[in-house]
């Protein structure tokens, strides 16, 4: 595991219907240092915690279909508000095409999930360097 401290304190929705898989994500993104909000298991829930003032967290982990719903009104929702999210999918990313995200394929693997959330939430040092 590499070093987690610029994942302390990293709050990240998780949209997720299938009670199982919610479990281990947040238990890997608590391993990172992260904080969950949530889980939300359906669109309705999901779209409540988006739309609240203030906005409760960092970015957003979800999962692209919840039940027989696409996740496409809430990744809108982030998107208006300009939220950084990592689509996650079972299916290859075929139904995660219609947005630009990052794509985290099923099962979850710790190692990957690390990097995808570092390079997806963590600003990189070139990029700070470039701001200051």
């Amino acid at each position: 595991m590499t070093d987690n401290a610029p994942l302390d304190g990293l709050r990240l929705l998780v949209v997720e219907d299938e009670a199982l898989v919610a479990m281990v994500l947040e238990d890997y993104l608590a391993d990172l240092g992260c904080t969950v909000v949530g889980p939300a298991s359906s669109i309705v829930d999901a779209l409540a915690l988006v739309r609240a003032e203030p906005l409760a967290f960092d970015g957003a982990i979800l999962d692209v279909n919840l039940g027989r719903d696409p996740i496409d009104p809430v990744a809108t929702a982030l998107i208006e508000r300009g939220v950084p999210f990592i689509l996650a999918t079972g299916d290859g990313g075929a139904a995660a095409g219609r947005f630009k995200a990052p794509i985290l394929s099923k099962p979850f693997q710790f190692d990957a999930l690390e990097r995808i959330v570092r390079t997806t939430f963590v600003p990189s040092a070139s990029s700070k360097a470039g701001k200051a």
